[in-house]
């Protein structure tokens, strides 16, 4: 009797996850512990972060069965939403609920803006299979990236986690976890990353000028603005129609004004259901075997050129259109050429009226804005197009 009581004690302990717990999971929740002091205590992109981080102290306790590859399990088929690529389209209905189109509209030229943000998109495609392939040498079983690989971690670039995610889950889903880490990490840390950048690439004179107030637009160009785009993209680039689709529809629910209960629906409520289900499932998949690899090293590296760079081609892009308009556009707002919604906007007015109190730059930042969303998804869909095989 004695025996079998010792037999089923030393079985439990064994099934226990603490006697099962390795160093690389360890490392993993101390990760989890990392953002979510990022969550709590810095309030950055709380939203995402927290719900992150404690999906990855769930799916590295050992024996627990609550990763997203545990079949069965509740985030396995949270994560569906992921794997089958649903939430991001989702995401982007709401998102274009909150959007503005008016002041792209109004200044279409600021749409040249959010074409140089995707500077860090091409320059993250070429580092990631150049540096790739130079690693590999060095890293037993890595060969590299493949160009979908490389094109999958390069939409990085475009400061939009909801289609990082796209990207990756139909390019390289086996990097999902990394890439869509390191989005919304480096989505987070865009306060820190683009002033020192917009400080060193612009002048004190171009940083104290004073934009005109933008012109108003009519409604009926707001209503045709989604129709349009729409049309367009499936026209050109129907692998991006799923993205570009739920944006233009999200806004032109917006623009219509007869749907006002969805609007309310989706910007709060919706939105903040899809952001917990996104973060959480990303976070459940981020087990320590797939996350602490040379490749991850790699993807967190390129991703931060890719801000980088994405930074630095609106800003130029916004230094020459301060040249040709004579004065008349402020470079501060190229920071708004990278997607970062809404926060790259708040750096600009932040930086606008830092140096000049009379400085307004939150709805001219708008334009570069909205055009980069565009742009990043268009980007990903002709990826997709061209590497998806």
């Amino acid at each position: 009797m004695k025996g079998n009581i010792f037999i089923l004690m030393f079985t439990t302990t064994y099934r226990m996850g603490l006697t099962q717990m390795q160093m690389a999971q360890i490392i993993m929740i101390l990760v989890a512990m990392g953002l979510a002091y990022l969550a709590i205590v810095k309030k950055f992109e709380s939203l995402l972060l927290l719900p992150l981080a404690f999906g990855i102290i769930l799916a590295n306790i050992p024996v627990a069965g609550l990763s997203a590859y545990d079949a069965g399990g509740l985030l396995h088929f949270l994560y569906q939403g992921v794997w089958n690529v649903i939430y991001p389209p989702l995401i982007f209905l709401c998102i274009g609920v909150m959007t503005d189109f008016g002041p792209l509209i109004a200044n279409p030229k600021t749409a040249l803006i959010g074409l140089g943000g995707q500077l860090g998109i091409f320059v993250a495609l070429a580092c990631a299979v150049f540096l790739g392939n130079f690693v590999s040498q060095y890293i037993p079983n890595f060969d590299g990236f493949s160009l979908r690989e490389a094109a999958s971690i390069a939409i990085i670039g475009g400061s939009d986690g909801p289609t990082s995610i796209y990207a990756a889950s139909k390019l390289a889903p086996e990097l999902l976890p990394s890439i869509a880490i390191a989005a919304f990490s480096y989505m987070a840390l865009v306060p820190f990353i683009q002033p020192p950048i917009m400080r060193a690439l612009t002048t004190p004179k171009e940083r104290v000028v004073i934009m005109p107030k933008p012109k108003e637009v009519k409604r009926v160009h707001k209503i045709i603005f989604p129709f349009a785009i729409t049309i367009l993209t499936l026209l050109f680039v129907p692998s991006a129609g799923a993205l570009i689709g739920m944006l233009m529809l999200g806004n032109l629910i917006r623009e219509s004004g007869v749907t006002n209960r969805y609007i309310r629906t989706l910007q709060d409520d919706f939105l903040n259901i899809l952001t917990l289900l996104v973060a959480l499932s990303i976070g459940a998949s981020a087990t320590a075997e797939r996350f602490l690899t040379p490749q991850t090293l790699i993807i967190i590296f390129v991703g931060f050129l890719a801000f980088v760079f994405g930074t630095i081609g609106g800003i130029l892009i916004a230094k020459l259109l301060y040249k040709t308009s004579g004065g008349k556009v402020n470079p501060l707002i190229g920071n708004s050429g990278v997607s970062a919604m809404p926060m790259a906007a708040r750096i600009s007015q932040k930086m606008g009226q830092k140096y000049n109190p009379q400085c307004h730059l939150l709805m001219h930042a708008m334009g570069p804005l909205v055009s980069s969303i565009i742009g990043s998804a268009i980007i990903a869909g002709l990826f997709i197009a061209f590497f998806g095989g």
